[in-house]
């Protein structure tokens, strides 16, 4: 008898596949908040794999427990989020490592403080280059065709 093991979340080279952006935006109560929006890159492809990039990144938030979609109520992932100096790290269940996210000094005070933050998966691919503007149309595009996993991640 033989048994194929499939790893439950994510390898190491799917994580530096992906594509991040964190800033500093507004709550639902109107307070601050940190979000942090993780997609596939679209010149980043994964040699032997036949998973499209879209099962790839609903792989990782099910690593997360799931995430939620527009409409449903934010699920809270728990603690998956490491402030280590400068850096805030991500950290999927079962992964061996953890994605380092995009920081500058205020946003990772704002997670430290707050020690929570909205994160969204995108499952349309965006280049790391993109810049504000195209960030900004990205998300208007992706929450209005309902192509954003959303939930809250915590540093405590």
């Amino acid at each position: 008898m033989s048994v194929v093991l499939t790893p439950t979340g994510p390898e190491p080279r799917l994580l530096v596949s992906l594509a991040a952006w964190s800033w500093p935006g507004t709550g639902p109560k109107g307070r601050e908040i940190a979000h942090i929006l993780i997609t596939h890159s679209p010149v980043c492809a994964l040699p032997g794999t036949a998973d499209a990039p879209e099962v790839r990144i609903q792989r990782l938030a099910d690593s997360l427990g799931g995430l939620g979609r527009a409409g449903d109520v934010v699920p809270d992932v728990g603690r998956c989020l490491h402030i280590i100096g400068d850096h805030v790290f991500l950290q999927f269940p079962v992964a061996s490592r953890r994605l380092r996210l995009p920081s500058r000094p205020d946003w990772t005070a704002l997670v430290a403080h707050t020690g929570i933050a909205v994160l969204l998966l995108g499952l349309d691919p965006l280049p790391q280059s993109a810049d504000a503007p195209q960030l900004d149309t990205y998300l208007d595009t992706a929450s209005g065709a309902d192509r954003l996993l959303f939930g809250l991640a915590r540093t405590r």
